[in-house]
């Protein structure tokens, strides 16, 4: 019950039954307020403060189903026990398809007044238990609009920050080609170049999660199309002119494909310094699924391998690599059969320690 004494409205033009009701339901822990009439009940109501209402069905004016009607257009209408003193089960199946919480059947002498208790009792419960189950939806329902207003800010921060980022990172690239290009030493526009290309494989990333309508994940084959149209710009732009790309569709988690983007530019590069040393050359870059696998190929048509040895190198951009495959937890071999160079990566589509963390929560 809403109160320590709640309030039932009687509405019946019977008033010597009425003044039995009040006598009984007052006993019983009510206070009993009396309306002669529909009309008469509906102004009750619109005051307020009732909590339970028992409904006569055969009144002047307006009769007990029409009022009902009209109470039920009430914001938070109290629930409606209908009283009625016919024996015709039309009547109680009409009420209770209108609205009313129950039905049942008066008599004059009073001895439905224990039926009307047990009646309106139940009909504040249940109204009680209703009213707590439409507040919990409705705080549901709230809680997920204000997850989905914060997870919307959060897209737009994120975007904004990966927007950000990848300019940033995209002007050092660019100061670095502009001064690439500029310098007259061979090894300097080479060590520029390669770090251009780094940048780059960490700007690509960043606009691809800008352009993207998932944070989590990148399209490889997407991000390595513009990496290297990002490497074909570069001071070093005019030897990989027969740099080709074929790769599948293929998703990978941002950090991984940062990894993966610094390799390709890595092997891209020792291929452009080593392999052709008259001029340009085949590079190609492919990128396919192999089971749970993801299986990346850098391959030339060069001098090969073992020719490939240059005493100005630092050895910088195979602990590069090495460093990055320790990242993927990957597997990089070099392909002795292949006439030329080729360096084959195989690493897992799922990161390790994510597919490892998933198991975990799934067991």
């Amino acid at each position: 019950m809403t109160n320590a004494t709640p309030t039932l409205l009687y509405i019946d033009d019977d008033a010597a039954l009425a003044r039995l009701v009040e006598r009984g339901l007052t006993r019983a822990g009510y206070k009993v307020v009396h309306a002669a009439s529909g009309k008469e009940g509906l102004d009750r109501l619109a005051q307020g403060g009732i909590d339970v209402v028992a409904l006569d069905q055969y009144m002047p004016g307006l009769d007990g189903l029409e009022t009902l009607e009209q109470m039920l257009k009430i914001a938070d209408a109290p629930p409606v026990v209908f009283v009625t003193a016919s024996q015709d089960s039309a009547i109680a199946v009409t009420a209770l398809k209108a609205g009313a919480a129950d039905y049942l059947v008066k008599d004059v002498r009073g001895e439905f007044i224990p039926l009307l208790q047990v009646a309106v009792n139940g009909a504040i419960r249940r109204a009680a238990i209703q009213k707590a189950r439409d507040e919990a939806e409705a705080e549901v329902h709230a809680s997920r609009d204000r997850y989905a207003a914060l997870a919307a800010e959060r897209e737009v921060l994120l975007r904004e920050v990966n927007h950000r980022v990848g300019n940033s990172l995209q002007i050092i690239a660019s100061l670095l080609h502009l001064q690439a290009n500029s310098a007259s030493q061979p090894d300097v526009k080479a060590a520029l170049t390669n770090a251009m290309g780094r940048v780059a494989a960490v700007a690509q990333v960043h606009r691809r999660l800008y352009t993207s309508h998932d944070f989590k994940t990148v399209m490889l084959n997407q991000y390595l199309e513009a990496l290297l149209e990002d490497l074909r710009r570069s001071a070093e732009g005019n030897k990989m002119s027969r740099l080709t790309l074929k790769a599948d569709p293929v998703e990978i988690d941002p950090d991984r494909a940062v990894a993966i983007g610094i390799i390709v530019n890595e092997l891209v590069m020792n291929a452009v310094k080593y392999a052709y040393p008259d001029g340009a050359g085949p590079i190609h870059v492919k990128l396919k699924p192999v089971a749970d696998d993801v299986q990346l190929a850098i391959s030339d048509e060069g001098v090969g391998y073992s020719d490939q040895a240059d005493p100005r190198g630092t050895g910088m951009g195979q602990r590069i690599v090495a460093a990055m495959a320790v990242k993927l937890d990957a597997n990089v071999e070099r392909d002795p059969s292949h006439k030329g160079t080729r360096f084959v990566v195989r690493f897992a589509r799922v990161s390790p320690a994510l597919a490892k963390s998933t198991s975990v929560a799934a067991s």
